[in-house]
């Protein structure tokens, strides 16, 4: 894969989870994503292990609130992000 297919896609899966996150944090993830697009290739897997900590964060959030539609679009966003990380090698299957 090339550098810049990777920060797209890392970009497009950011902008999906910003989207899930609604007004929770929608803002830590707009700064990861302008972090991943204008950033070198070598930042991608600490932003998205930034951005999976803020994704579980946000999923914990809606759990507490009971809001079980929310935490699921944000579980899935995080889901795929994390699964295409791992596809890619930018962070380990663990």
């Amino acid at each position: 894969m090339t550098q810049d297919y990777l920060i797209g896609e890392v970009s497009i899966y950011l902008q999906r989870l910003e989207a899930a996150a609604g007004h929770q944090a929608a803002d830590d993830v707009t700064r990861l994503r302008r972090e991943v697009e204008a950033g070198p290739a070598a930042g991608l897997a600490a932003a998205v292990a930034r951005a999976l900590a803020v994704a579980d964060g946000i999923c914990w959030a809606s759990l507490g609130r009971g809001d079980a539609e929310a935490f699921l679009g944000q579980a899935r966003a995080s889901a795929d992000l994390w699964q295409f990380a791992v596809s890619a090698r930018l962070i380990a299957d663990s």
